[in-house]
């Protein structure tokens, strides 16, 4: 009898649909569209991540999974410019952006949402999609008190464009509520818009399932592969819902401990001995050998 952690369970179509069929194709390191290349960091004597090595294809839908401490949002912060490693480098789209500041990482085709929401509470569900829109402004804010008819018609071309998410997203009831007021769902829907309005070819998810039902995280899943569709994104997603990451995922990096233990294709990280250990402990691994 083999052990498995309970990713083996069936998460009806979703998978189908979001992660789509075939089996994966990792790229080489000189092809990938994201290039973790030997990536550590550490904080005062504590290495967080240890020699990271990751290559995304384009158009993936991927995941890095792991207990918690692991270093995952670690990672997460070192590709998309909040930390600077000490070692290694992070190269998207064929462009070494380590170390770049979030702004200019952003500006350069890379988005991201937050293990806890990050929001500006004070201001609308529209107001926040229009503020992940000034990424892509034509003309600069100082233009405003002129009161050029180039500025107006900037305004309004955000205006429109977070109008569009806020729909797509289903969150027309919540868009003249604050932030703050709005559901948890709604929420992390509501980050995912501010993200999608920057307009990312990359887009990281941190938990995106987090303080979701059963229900809602099948909806989910379904969710993930659309927008990857719709709009032509590269997806790598942290989260611990491994029916949610089973079911989306094409390809999974998994770290314990700020190291890599194993990567593969759902099916092989169902059963991989190290994977187990990492979840469940020692004990299970033998019990089940």
């Amino acid at each position: 009898m083999s052990a498995s952690v309970e990713f083996s369970e069936k998460t009806g179509n979703a998978t189908a649909t979001a992660a789509g069929a075939g089996a994966f194709a990792k790229p080489r390191p000189e092809d990938a569209f994201l290039l973790v290349d030997n990536v550590s960091m550490r904080f005062g004597g504590v290495t967080a991540v240890n020699e990271l090595e990751m290559a995304i294809p384009r158009g993936g839908i991927v995941g890095l999974i792991g207990p918690n401490g692991a270093g995952k949002t670690t990672a997460f912060n070192v590709i998309s410019g909040f930390y600077k490693p000490q070692e290694g480098r992070v190269v998207f789209n064929g462009r070494d952006v380590t170390g770049l500041p979030p702004h200019r990482i952003c500006a350069a085709g890379m988005a991201r949402t937050f293990q806890n929401i990050r929001l500006s509470h004070n201001m609308s569900a529209l107001e926040n999609v229009m503020v992940g829109c000034q990424v892509r402004r034509k003309y600069p804010w100082w233009m405003a008190p002129l009161g050029l008819p180039m500025f107006t018609r900037e305004e309004q071309r955000i205006h429109d464009k977070a109008m569009a998410l806020i729909e797509r997203l289903s969150l027309v009831q919540y868009m003249h509520e604050k932030a703050s007021s709005l559901p948890y769902g709604a929420q992390r829907r509501l980050e995912i818009a501010r993200a999608l309005a920057t307009e990312p070819s990359f887009l990281l998810l941190d938990e995106p399932a987090a303080g979701m039902n059963p229900q809602e995280s099948v909806e989910l899943m379904h969710f993930i592969g659309h927008i990857r569709d719709e709009f032509d994104l590269t997806i790598l997603l942290i989260e611990h819902d491994m029916k949610v990451v089973m079911g989306v995922c094409r390809y999974i990096w998994v770290m314990e401990y700020g190291t890599l233990i194993a990567e593969g294709e759902p099916a092989a990280i169902r059963s991989n001995p190290e994977v187990i250990k990492a979840y469940l402990g020692e004990d299970m691994v033998q019990q089940h050998a």
